[in-house]
């Protein structure tokens, strides 16, 4: 399975022994059959949507949602349309609004047919997705973000940006580009600094390469239609409550982006700096105040809490 090569990096202490398998299932949605990893727990009084980002998949993080699915919550996580096992029909044509489209129809028929609070777990680039889906369903008992990557912040997207000189004038040079090559597809590492996924060399060379997660090639279109998106206000946004548990030696999106934005959110917010984590948290301590974290917003929901604002 992929993500036994994922789960290598990880301390011992955060794999489960036995391994909590992760079981395939199958989702119709526009045509496409999209792929869920799931742990099921009937028992389980909550359930933890992991959402990847671009360079991810459910392989990929299904080693970190393991390792939260041992803290007495349901996991699943969905393949986005060009990466891990979904099968995408047309992949010159997905963009960032399929995506968008496609969380808030799972979210609404998981609800529809479980009604368990549902926490979205945004990784990298998931993290403002789980928040604007959780925006567009009001579904969502908490948001819980890795990142809080806005591309409409220039800061944003010179982290992002696979050559940081182009980040300002990105959105811009996408819309001049998309009408002509928006469904010429290169490989993500191309478009954003996949060099700076982990401090672990090995796992950074792992996650780059991965055909079905960071070797995967995507359409220029996709990449102009997440730049120039426009997100939820977060001034506006009273969906759920957000907690921001970003990598402290993150060298790829320095927290104080994500920072800047949580800083705006409307709804109760906190903040947890994982300690001597790189941006795919594998490190100690930060894994383990990841999965504090992710005990503490699962008790939180459980109680009512709406959260505590920083």
């Amino acid at each position: 399975m992929e993500y036994s090569r994922y789960a290598s990096f990880l301390p011992t202490r955060h794999r489960p022994d036995p391994p909590i398998e992760p079981t395939s299932t199958w989702w119709s949605w526009r045509g496409r059959s999209i792929h869920v990893a799931r742990a099921s727990a009937p028992d389980a009084a909550v359930r933890v949507m992991v959402i990847h980002g671009g360079g991810g998949y459910s392989g990929a993080l299904w080693p970190i949602a393991a390792a939260v699915a041992r803290e007495g919550v349901e996991v699943l996580a969905p393949d986005m349309p060009l990466y891990g096992d979904t099968v995408e029909p047309d992949p010159a044509s997905v963009r960032y609004q399929d995506w968008l489209d496609m969380l808030a129809d799972l979210v609404t028929a998981e609800r529809a047919d479980d009604r368990r609070p549902l926490v979205l777990l945004g990784a990298s680039m998931g993290g403002l997705i789980a928040y604007e889906t959780a925006a567009r369903t009001g579904e969502v008992a908490h948001v819980v973000a890795t990142c809080l990557l806005d591309p409409s912040d220039p800061e944003a997207r010179w982290a992002a940006a696979r050559i940081p000189v182009l980040g300002p004038v990105a959105p811009t040079l996408m819309k001049a580009v998309d009408p002509l090559c928006g469904r010429v597809r290169v490989p993500i590492r191309w478009l954003v600094d996949m060099n700076s996924m982990s401090l672990d060399p090995e796992l950074t060379r792992v996650c780059a390469t991965d055909p079905k997660g960071g070797g995967v090639r995507v359409p220029l279109g996709f990449l102009c239609s997440w730049l120039n998106f426009t997100h939820t206000e977060p001034e506006t946004f009273r969906a759920a409550p957000v907690t921001l548990v970003h990598p402290a030696a993150d060298r790829w999106t320095p927290p104080k982006v994500s920072i800047r934005f949580l800083n705006r959110i409307a709804r109760p917010t906190s903040l947890v700096l994982l300690q001597n984590c790189g941006h795919y948290p594998i490190e100690e301590p930060g894994l383990s105040q990841l999965i504090d974290a992710l005990r503490t917003v699962r008790d939180d929901v459980l109680s009512g809490s709406t959260g505590t604002a920083p």
